[in-house]
C-alpha cells in the first residue's frame, strides 16, 4: 500500500506555545498514516524545545486525545493535529 499525503494545521497550546513561539502553523506533505509517535519526531524536527515536554504531552486529531506510540492515525486534508501539553499545578 502506498503511503498518502496530507495537509495540516497544527496548533498549540499553554507551555507549547512558549516553546515553539507560535500559535498555529500548516504543516504540508505529512505521510498517512502514521504513527502518534511518527507524528510526534516529526514536530520535534521542526521545534527541537518541544522535547520539554516528551512523556508529558499528547497529541489531539480531529479533537480526539491520542497519546503518543505506537497508535496509527490517518490524517486528511484539512485535519487539525493539537499539541496539548500537561496543564500547570500539579
Amino acid at each position: 500500500m502506498t503511503a498518502q499525503v496530507s495537509h495540516v494545521s497544527v496548533l498549540y497550546f499553554a507551555k507549547s506555545v512558549e516553546l515553539t513561539g507560535v500559535k498555529e502553523e500548516e504543516l504540508v506533505a505529512i505521510p498517512t498514516p502514521i504513527s502518534s509517535r511518527d507524528l510526534w519526531q516529526l514536530l520535534l524536527q521542526r521545534h527541537v524545545r518541544l522535547g520539554e515536554l516528551q512523556d508529558r504531552v499528547v497529541l489531539a486529531v480531529r479533537q480526539q486525545y491520542v497519546a503518543i506510540g505506537d497508535q496509527v492515525v490517518t490524517l486528511r486534508d484539512g485535519d487539525e493535529v493539537a499539541v496539548v501539553p500537561p496543564l500547570s499545578g500539579g
